[in-house]
């Protein structure tokens, strides 16, 4: 088990499978030096754990739990194309989706549950560029999705 999968044990998680493509696409691909994740959604063993649209089904600090969810689904995305999550030099970005009732504005504080995950497993390596969109619709009426860009080493 690589250090990362160990920071991931001591937090009380575990690194899930790779969530299957929903679509026609790979769920990460590696370009250079880069690893860019298709957006992730809160799935956990195959199903969705909330649906519906944060600030009305979905409570926001449930939103920003299933953010964190997401993060844990982008590091196996990483892991599927690099094998070792050790090769994370850093997180250079995480664009984060959420689907919002109309009146929501609180899109940053839910994705900084994936950032923060990504923060409390990969210390330093994990401080990174962001974006958080508020969206009207998810796919499966998912209340958020995150996506993210590393850097790994050769």
């Amino acid at each position: 088990m690589s250090a990362v999968e160990d920071r991931i044990a001591e937090l009380g998680l575990k690194l899930p499978a790779v969530v299957p493509p929903l679509a026609s696409y790979q769920p990460a691909v590696r370009s250079g030096s880069y690893v860019y994740t298709s957006g992730q959604l809160p799935m956990v063993d195959g199903a969705l754990p909330a649906t519906g649209k944060v600030g009305a089904e979905v409570s926001p600090e449930r939103a920003k739990e299933l953010a964190a969810v997401c993060a844990l689904n982008a590091l196996a995305a990483v892991k599927s194309v690099t094998g070792d999550l050790d090769r994370i030099v850093r997180v250079v970005k995480v664009v984060g989706f959420v689907a919002s009732a109309p009146d929501f504005t609180g899109q940053p504080g839910v994705v900084n549950g994936a950032s923060e995950l990504l923060g409390e497993i990969l210390g330093d390596k994990g401080v990174h560029a962001r974006s958080a969109v508020g969206v009207a619709v998810l796919p499966v009426d998912a209340p958020v999705e995150v996506e993210i860009q590393v850097e790994i080493a050769d």
